[in-house]
């Protein structure tokens, strides 16, 4: 098997619904990662439909009427996206070894300390006096960016034809995972928000997750985890099913985009620590589990133990933050996500959010309860979706059409599943609401409408965004768009090309963060502080549990200061911060340790 050299050591991770819709298309060719969702088969046949189009690709639309229209729909585009990458591939590896001031353009977006990087530098330094020799040394030696793609485990919802329940396989993570598993891409599948049980059954169905003997897999998986324990159960779970998962995706639990998931108070450099102590002994745990699995089930086991990746996302920002995770957690890529809506040449973002998030500042980010799923979610203030959402309540027409149903998990009032964001749901909290307008207070009605109402259509919301940019005709009622950026971007205030981002991750540049931006660490302990007051806030008459719970939060954020003082005196990295983050460290141990009296 041919040892790939690493092209770069960032990726994008998944963003929304449309935000990396198409970010393959747009940055594979340079060998960047980047991940699709694909949650939303709707978007994916009018993107399907748009680039056949472009790129000049017979299209056959596959409407609703057909059998298994998700998964084909899924399968489709996927085909379609892998076709172009790698005719754009094939294009430009051409163009790198004609056009010196291509090469020298590439050259300059690969990491410093690049294996690449130094033997590209060779052909530039000697000439390109033989481009047949350089293009079979990037035959060799380059390789396009992955067509990864996320399911959020949690949206499986049941499907019907009628009102009779279509079998397991076709809900809509089941079927997404068979539109992945029947495309022709070579890549990973992204399962993100947990665990589901039934999906990762459903897995065991395809032989295409399992490995040959030489370890190769045709398609992988990543688990994207908020912490060490929850990669391995997890993963020995996977693994007793003779699936292997190729990479751990760490995220901070609050300092990200899209849906928080909070963890009980883990900051993210001791998760870290815990998984760079630790690695060898989970590649041992689950390499055991998956050999005897494989051999139950007479499938072929791998000659040697097969490699796994551990890579970190969450509130980076600068080329010292990345080279830190590189060099001391031994981290094999680290994700930018947020900072790259800014980038057109990467993202699907429509130029009125663009813009938005390019002015918007520190206090205009904020974690909201918008989603439907009940899981807090990052966004900023002033979206087009706060318009029209505040426009329909003003009008007591409060709540969504609810087209897409994706979110209709609820089944509180509709034994088929509804959606909280609806307009059906809405009528019916707010019709109970009023019935006892007269046995509570003014101050207790609106709190309880507010929350009510608050919920945004996230179905339609994530997805207009990539076709307003595109010229997609948006049909139906006016959604605008809803944008879920994490706190970093705030230190990001322009619009810039692909090549500047790309040199700012690599230290090339440093001309887009503000010089007293705070360190990503101290960023999430700030955040994580601020969440555990607003949670014993809400506290009246706490129960030991609560109280237990509480208490462990606040000793897991205290044992993470402690981790985080010791860090900082040790590393030779953040030498121009120390004194701010010393300071805002023992700040924070003080904010925690006044709690004491309240908590015990």
């Amino acid at each position: 098997m041919t040892t790939q050299l690493p092209t770069h050591s960032f990726h994008i991770p998944v963003m929304g619904l449309a935000f990396t819709i198409d970010s393959p298309i747009r940055v594979a060719q340079y060998g960047i990662d980047s991940v699709i969702s694909i949650a939303d088969d709707e978007l994916i046949e009018k993107m399907n439909a748009f680039y056949a189009e472009k790129f000049q690709i017979p299209y056959q639309e596959i409407t609703k009427k057909i059998q298994d229209y998700r998964a084909k729909r899924i399968t489709s585009y996927l085909n379609l996206v892998d076709t172009v990458v790698k005719e754009k591939f094939e294009l430009y590896k051409t163009e790198l070894a004609h056009s010196k001031t291509s090469l020298e353009h590439f050259i300059a977006m690969l990491p410093t300390k690049s294996e690449l990087k130094t033997k590209l530098d060779t052909f530039l330094s000697e000439g390109i006096s033989c481009p047949s020799q350089l293009k079979t040394f990037l035959e060799k030696n380059l390789f396009p960016g992955s067509i990864d793609v996320n399911i959020m485990t949690k949206l499986d919802k049941d499907n019907f034809d009628g009102n009779e329940q279509l079998p397991v396989e076709f809900n809509d993570a089941h079927a997404a995972l068979r539109g992945f598993v029947n495309s022709t891409v070579e890549s990973s599948l992204v399962l993100s928000a947990g665990m589901n049980p039934r999906l990762f059954s459903y897995m065991e169905q395809f032989d295409v997750f399992y490995p040959t003997a030489e370890g190769f897999l045709k398609k992988k998986i990543i688990l994207k985890v908020s912490d060490y324990r929850s990669a391995l159960i997890q993963g020995n779970l996977l693994a007793k099913k003779g699936i292997w998962v190729s990479e751990y995706r760490i995220e901070s639990g609050l300092n990200c985009g899209g849906h928080a998931f909070a963890t009980d108070g883990l900051l993210l450099g001791p998760i870290l620590e815990e998984f760079k102590q630790k690695k060898s002994e989970l590649i041992q745990s689950t390499t055991d589990l998956l050999n005897k699995a494989l051999l139950a089930k007479e499938k072929v086991v791998p000659v040697q133990p097969l490699s796994l990746k551990i890579t970190v996302q969450g509130g980076v920002g600068t080329a010292e933050e990345h080279d830190f995770l590189l060099e001391y957690y031994q981290v094999d890529s680290v994700g930018w996500g947020s900072p790259f809506l800014l980038v057109p040449e990467a993202t699907s973002v429509d130029q009125e959010t663009r813009d938005l998030l390019a002015k918007a500042k520190e206090e205009d980010f904020y974690l909201s309860n918008i989603s439907p799923l009940g899981v807090p979610f990052n966004t900023v203030k002033g979206t087009t979706n706060d318009f029209y959402k505040n426009q329909r309540i003003e009008a007591d027409k409060a709540g969504s059409s609810c087209p897409k149903k994706f979110l209709a998990l609820s089944k509180e009032y509709d034994p088929t599943g509804s959606c909280t964001a609806s307009k059906k749901y809405q009528d019916i909290k707010l019709d109970l609401l009023n019935e006892r307008k007269n046995e509570i207070s003014a101050e207790q009605f609106q709190k309880e409408f507010n929350q009510i109402t608050e919920k945004s259509c996230l179905c339609v919301g994530l997805s207009n965004s990539g076709y307003l940019e595109l010229g997609i005709p948006i049909k139906g009622q006016s959604q605008g768009v809803v944008i879920c950026p994490g706190p970093n971007l705030a230190y990001f205030n322009k619009e810039v090309s692909l090549f500047e981002m790309v040199q700012h991750i690599y230290g090339k540049t440093n001309k887009l963060v503000p010089a007293n931006r705070p360190n990503f660490f101290i960023k999430e302990l700030s955040l994580y502080v601020d969440y555990f007051k607003k949670e014993i806030d809400v506290f009246e008459e706490a129960t030991s549990q609560q109280l237990k719970k509480v208490n462990q939060f606040k000793s897991n954020l205290l044992e993470g200061i402690t981790y985080y003082k010791t860090l900082f005196e040790k590393t030779h990295y953040f030498t121009d911060l120390k004194s701010k983050i010393f300071q805002e460290l023992n700040q924070f141990e003080l904010e925690l340790k006044k709690e004491k009296e309240v908590l015990v």
